[in-house]
């Protein structure tokens, strides 16, 4: 529940405020049966016309300010709730945002996007509810009671009798429907990641004539979703006929023991309508207690959820620098692995092991391998997107570790595997790769030109002010491939990173790109690539298979040393003869 009252203090007026007028509101309830009984004994009973429409004004007057009091506290509690969950979202976005790779992993997308949405609109509506009736409902019940018992006490003890009963019926179905309901959400977490992994891999479903499997998971997750619903559906939908024939049989009893009183003159007509009304109020009011504590249940269970996200430590930890100290000098080199290994949380076996080598600055180097042999991971622990389970990462002399998050990304600059652009214009695009988001146009225009993107965007209407569709839909694979190297490419970085990123070019026009980033003075380049093509240039070649490395040196060497790596290259180049 930490998270329900979390922000819950950020609005003490409207906490007091909303509950209150619910209170007025309700006192106003309990007077309209007394109103309404004094209409038929003096009114009705005394043929008085004239008191009739005074009591029927007063009714009218209580009907109005029972509704100010209503919408004065239904602003006040939707004020609180909507501003409860605006900042409850806003922090949990941004501590999603600093977590590291694997915290993303280890919680997972569609479970984020759940706990963003779904749960914390239901958080919401559990605050708005329980300002607006934690205090009204037990309220109106202990009222109607006391007011039965100021009126008649022996009738009174049929209150007595009925409100546990019904309070049992009520709580009973609710503590029933409870666990259901925490399973049915828990399934629509199930739901939600089938759907977003359906809707990113949409195109590989249909060239793979997926699309009825696909259909038939979806419909049978949905249908056991369903079954819970309808199971959790059947159980409450009990509460409103035992209820009701519970009242009714209450008031039937109650007008068997007033008539006797009416009779002898203990009673009058109006109030034995009063009691009945006041049973009917009762009805009404723990129905709605019920339904409020189921709300406020699913409430706190889905705050829980938050709750356990938003304590998740996230961010990387900054340790100080071990051993001797940080070497400095030309001889340093820009990126060294020293016995490095990694296993990603869960994993049966490590995705790299052992892995030994330098990286002079401003050289370049290759990575190359099979499917899953581990370049991604390799490269992904320069930025420290990842931490080595073993061994030590160093950037430019220094333990990874030992830079703060940002320091160290500002040095590097990085093309992942698959080129992302966001909506906007070219120019927005490129800028997210500077620190601070500012770049002169001729910055943007080199770099551009390094990345061989120059001569499509200046065909754009607008050049570096063309728009730019969601995920770049408006450019082909290779322009956004070019355009997010160019993006990596503004911020000047001192190492940049391009993990297959030049895949959907031609052959000409990679070797173009490869021939402008050699011009790069003091640019230390990693290039993961399936083409060996695109890293024979290269100062330095690393072949992995199965996360170790069996190959490490020139292209040259490599052929002779490397079994691996002439098969990979004959498998492209007949013989082996590139011309």
């Amino acid at each position: 529940m930490k998270v329900f009252f979390r922000f819950f203090r950020d609005y003490p007026r409207e906490s007091v405020l909303a509950p209150l007028f619910k209170l007025f509101e309700a006192g106003f309830d309990l007077l309209v049966p007394l109103v309404v009984a004094s209409i038929i004994d003096r009114g009705i009973g005394g043929d008085d016309t004239a008191y009739i429409l005074r009591m029927a004004g007063v009714l009218v007057l209580l009907a109005f300010v029972g509704l100010a009091c209503v919408v004065t506290a239904q602003f006040f509690a939707a004020k609180a709730a909507v501003g409860t969950a605006a900042r409850l979202r806003h922090d949990l976005f941004a501590h999603m945002q600093s977590f590291t790779y694997a915290e993303t992993d280890r919680v997972g997308i569609p479970t984020m996007i759940t706990r963003m949405t779904s749960d914390i609109n239901q958080v919401q509506s559990g605050v708005n509810m329980a300002l607006r009736l934690t205090l009204r409902s037990p309220i109106i019940v202990l009222g109607s009671m006391i007011v039965a018992f100021t009126i008649d006490v022996r009738l009174a003890m049929i209150f007595a009798a009925v409100i546990p009963l019904l309070a049992a019926v009520v709580f009973g179905v609710m503590l029933g429907g409870i666990p259901l309901y925490r399973q049915a959400q828990t399934k629509l977490d199930e739901i939600t990641g089938r759907t977003r992994e359906n809707l990113n891999g949409v195109r590989v479903i249909r060239a793979y004539r997926r699309e009825q499997q696909e259909i038939d998971a979806f419909e049978a997750t949905t249908e056991e979703h369903t079954t819970l619903q309808n199971r959790a559906g059947r159980l409450t939908a009990l509460m409103n006929p035992v209820t009701y024939v519970l009242v009714n049989l209450a008031v039937v009893l109650l007008i068997r023991q007033a008539a006797p009183a009416v009779d002898t003159g203990r009673l009058t007509q109006g109030e034995v309508v009063a009691l009945v009304n006041y049973m009917g109020q009762i009805l009404v009011e723990l129905v709605k207690l019920a339904n409020l504590i189921l709300l406020l249940t699913k409430a706190a269970a889905c705050s829980a959820r938050v709750q356990t996200v938003l304590e998740m430590p996230a961010g990387l930890a900054v340790r100080a620098e071990d051993g001797l100290p940080v070497p400095v000098g030309e001889n340093v080199p820009a990126v060294s692995f020293d016995r490095v290994s990694l296993t990603y949380e869960g994993a049966a076996a490590p995705s790299l092991s052992d892995i030994t080598f330098s990286v002079p600055v401003g050289s370049t180097v290759g990575v190359i391998g099979g499917t899953g042999s581990g370049k991604t991971s390799l490269i992904d622990l320069i930025p420290r997107f990842y931490e080595a389970t073993e061994g030590i990462v160093r950037v430019m002399g220094r333990d990874v570790a030992s830079y703060e998050p940002a320091e160290l990304r500002a040095r590097i600059g990085v093309v992942p595997q698959k080129a992302e652009l966001f909506r906007g214009t070219v120019r927005s695009n490129l800028l997210w790769g500077t620190a601070d988001g500012q770049a002169s146009d001729d910055e943007l225009w080199d770099a551009l030109e390094i990345a061989q993107a120059a001569d499509f965007v200046r065909e754009k209407d607008g050049g570096l002010d063309a728009p730019v569709e969601q995920k770049g839909r408006n450019f082909s694979g290779g322009q956004k491939q070019r355009l997010t190297i160019a993006r990596a490419l503004v911020g000047r970085p001192d190492i940049l990173i391009l993990d297959d990123s030049a895949s959907a070019l031609d052959f000409a026009t990679d070797a173009a790109l490869r021939k402008a980033l050699r011009t790069l003075t003091g640019t230390t380049v990693f290039i993961i690539s399936q083409r060996t093509s695109s890293i024979r240039a290269c100062d330095r070649i690393v072949v992995l298979e199965e996360g170790c490395a069996v190959g490490i040196g020139t292209h040259e060497q490599l052929l002779a040393s490397c079994a691996l790596y002439r098969e990979i290259h004959e498998s492209q180049f007949k013989g082996g003869d590139e011309a």
